[in-house]
């Protein structure tokens, strides 16, 4: 008989995996699927605990919809939900997601791809009634920035007329956010944007956001811009909207994060050294291992660097700042954009004087932004470096979603004395 791991509602989503699949399969096999050493499995079983990148690698031995949801810590739905990269924090914590709505078909791909089983995808949320949305504790939405109208708004003023969001966001994607927000009334949400959504619109956007949560759906709301790069080797700036249906202790302050520059491009570029993982899914896609580089399609040709060796000059006589970004294994990259597909110039990597740099491959890609070696890519370069640009760094959401935990359980739903975590 296998031996299963005593996984409760509070476990984390990759021993719980673990525990399924030891119902069904060896440890010797399990240990081979994920590319693993046998008494690495076995040490798991000991210390029932499992690394939480291994998640979405036990998920795939599975042969139905995990986790079971009646031992959900927490429900979620996931809203523009792109490629799953907030859904994968809180699925880790044990939540368990009950919508998904994206509508991008090559995101759906990649998402289907790797959260196999379950619900269907949807696709245009402002086509999806809030009320045929299924019930859940945390609204999760990584939604577009968008200006609002002022000319509905002005004309009630003028006229004395009470208005309220749907007047101010009608006609946004923000407005399908506030909807379901509103029928629903999770006990919290997280929503997710770009850095400049603050002063988007001279502060208008933002503004009505925060009235609309706050003032109009009456929930607790706290925003903090969060770089990328205290996690890994990216600058990317972006904010997280926290909000509770009650008041909570919730504090962004409350668990520190780990100090920038800790993390280098070393760590997601490929090993040439022999020791790069060899993924079956991947195969030589992106690396040839019996050579063990990079493959060449992903260097730069001699007229494109060139092209943006003559424009990075242009611009530094102009005294602009624009240009490549060269990267070594030493380096912090920048953002990576979704245009990356394009000529990879904010993020080339530096491969010696005597040949021209190149670009990240979409697996490095997946390593930037966080995902582990276990993420399938199903889909072209191309449309990768869009999904991966477009996306969240995994280890933001995951801190995040730590903060929030406490105040998700499922005997935690009171206001509780203010939460405090020992820094080590």
């Amino acid at each position: 008989m296998a031996t299963v791991l005593q996984t409760g509602p509070d476990r984390g989503m990759a021993a719980r995996y673990l525990s399924a699949a030891l119902q069904i399969h060896k440890q010797a096999e399990i240990a081979r699927h994920l590319g693993v050493d046998a008494r690495t499995v076995r040490r798991w079983v000991v210390e029932q605990s499992v690394p939480a990148h291994y998640a979405f690698g036990l998920q795939r031995l599975l042969p139905m919809e995990f986790p079971f949801p009646d031992n959900a810590s927490f429900t979620f739905i996931d809203l523009f939900a792109g490629i799953g990269g907030i859904r994968m924090a809180f699925e880790d914590l044990g939540g368990h997601c009950v919508f998904t709505s994206e509508w991008d078909g090559y995101a759906q791909k990649t998402y289907a791809e790797n959260y196999p089983g379950g619900h269907q995808i949807n696709g245009d949320i402002t086509q999806v009634a809030a009320s045929d949305i299924p019930d859940h504790d945390v609204l999760l939405a990584g939604f577009p920035c968008q200006p609002f109208s002022i000319a509905g708004v002005s004309k009630k003023n003028a006229l004395g007329r009470a208005h309220g969001f749907a007047c101010e966001t009608q006609g946004t994607l923000f407005f399908d956010v506030a909807r379901i927000i509103e029928e629903k009334r999770p006990r919290a949400f997280l929503l997710e944007n770009v850095k400049n959504l603050v002063s988007h619109d001279k502060g208008r956007t933002f503004d009505v956001i925060r009235r609309t949560l706050s003032d109009e759906l009456g929930y607790h709301v706290q925003y903090r811009v969060i770089d990328g790069a205290h996690f890994v080797p990216q600058h990317r700036e972006r904010i997280i909207i926290v909000g509770f249906r009650e008041p909570t202790s919730f504090d962004f302050d409350a668990l520190p994060m780990p100090a920038k520059g800790g993390h280098t491009m070393q760590e997601i570029l490929h090993k040439v050294d022999g020791t790069e993982p060899n993924l079956p899914w991947d195969g030589d896609r992106f690396f040839n291992h019996s050579s063990c580089s990079v493959n060449e399609k992903y260097t730069l040709t001699d007229k494109l660097w060139a092209y943006l060796q003559g424009y990075a000059e242009k611009h530094r006589a102009k005294g602009n700042g624009f240009g490549f970004g060269l990267v070594t294994q030493d380096s912090v990259a920048r953002t990576l954009s979704a245009r990356y597909y394009k000529d990879g110039s904010e993020i080339l990597v530096y491969q010696g004087e005597s040949k021209n740099p190149r670009r990240l491959t979409p697996r490095e890609c997946a390593r930037l932004m966080g995902f582990p070696d276990t993420f399938r890519i199903p889909v072209s370069d191309t449309r990768a470096y869009k999904q991966f640009g477009n996306s969240v760094v995994v280890g933001v959401m995951a801190h995040v979603a730590k903060l929030m935990q406490p105040m998700l359980t499922a005997n935690n739903r009171e206001p509780e004395l203010p939460l405090r975590y020992r820094s080590l």
